[in-house]
């Protein structure tokens, strides 16, 4: 069975957070406003007024940082005391998962404002759940995906480049992982088997990234909005969300979480630099082609992507430390095994050292 996900409505442009009232209207009147302090202090506070204004109750509540089981049931605990008819998830990656799985819980609408191009949450009926110390914990699959999302380019160029360049990473995993998906014939993340569609714009994310990344890099640095930035926010978050949900994800993002069983300096980084290099990991994985590897490791050098381990916070890691990463990305359930050939533990060490390796050659 093919299936192929995607949001009811997805809204990207300038200010487009402040000219789309009559799209939230259809939805609810009385929404919880979901965003923690730094997001609200930079376009939460005029959302909330604009919403206000438009004759729209939102109630905003304090997003802690997490998205965990723990912060999940207190939000649900506020909606079911005020009546909130709809969730409005405003920030990151964090916040957004949040949200769709609060809105889960009430059996309410979500409408998703990204204030950054850092991921590919926005789109998709899954999150990503954590402990409440920032552990990965497992994901929440939802009968749908959510009901608007609106990303407002001229806030998201405000963001640091450092965000932009973490979505670009995280996009840049979506064709690597559907890649191998399709070649195992494998499930992907709406729990059915790839769609030409699901394909293509996997493809289309990587085309896109490689070709505008650059300069929509050149573009926030000075906070503008232009076509490079519109194409690269659209790829990081509209094709890599329909890309990873429709057509799979692998070995890189299962990588990713396996970092998560390590503790110190790695948690700084974020959700796209630890994507980045277990994006490296599953192409040495795969023995792929030396142009091909090389062609990653200078664009993410390019911007400012980590390609080594001590990049990574890792270089005094032990074999063991590494393993532990290869033992967590190898769990029962885990989107490696989506890969067309079976990956162990001790491989995913072995693999993680061997990029760090090539690496300091290719530099040197």
């Amino acid at each position: 069975m093919k299936i192929f996900a995607s949001p009811s409505r997805y809204i990207q442009g300038k200010n487009a957070l402040f000219e789309n009232h009559k799209a939230i209207l259809k939805l609810g009147t009385k929404p919880i406003l979901l965003c923690d302090d730094t997001v609200y202090q930079i376009v939460g506070k005029d959302f909330e007024d604009y919403l206000h204004r438009q004759g729209i109750l939102a109630n905003r509540v304090h997003f802690n940082g997490e998205a965990s089981d723990n912060e999940i049931k207190r939000v649900v605990s506020i909606a079911e005391e005020h009546a909130n008819d709809l969730i409005i998830g405003l920030g990151g990656g964090k916040t957004i998962d949040s949200a769709k799985a609060i809105s889960d819980e009430l059996g309410v609408p979500v409408v998703i404002a990204p204030t950054v191009a850092s991921t590919d949450a926005p789109t998709s009926a899954l999150s990503v759940i954590y402990t409440d110390e920032g552990a990965f914990e497992k994901y929440i699959f939802y009968a749908k995906n959510p009901d608007l999302v609106i990303v407002d380019t001229q806030v998201i160029c405000q963001a640091p480049k450092r965000l932009l360049a973490s979505g670009i990473a995280d996009g840049l995993a979506t064709w690597v992982e559907a890649r191998a998906v399709l070649q195992k014939n494998g499930e992907t993340m709406a729990g059915g088997h790839q769609s030409l569609a699901g394909i293509a714009i996997a493809k289309a994310c990587e085309e896109t990234l490689f070709a505008d990344g650059l300069q929509a890099m050149a573009s926030c640095e000075q906070k503008i909005v232009t076509k490079a930035l519109d194409n690269v926010v659209e790829a990081n978050t509209l094709l890599s969300g329909l890309g990873f949900e429709s057509a799979g994800l692998a070995a890189a993002h299962a990588i990713h979480n396996g970092f998560t069983a390590l503790e110190g300096d790695i948690h700084h980084l974020t959700h796209g630099e630890k994507v980045a290099y277990g994006t490296l990991t599953q192409l040495f994985l795969e023995n792929r082609p030396k142009e091909e590897i090389d062609k990653y490791i200078h664009f993410y050098q390019a911007i400012g992507m980590p390609t080594s381990l001590k990049e990574m916070h890792l270089d005094n890691a032990s074999y063991e430390d590494l393993l532990k990463v290869g033992q967590q990305a190898t769990i029962a359930g885990e989107t490696i095994h989506q890969m067309p050939f079976v990956i162990s533990a001790d491989d995913v060490a072995a693999a993680l050292l061997a990029v760090d390796a090539y690496v300091k050659k290719l530099t040197n």
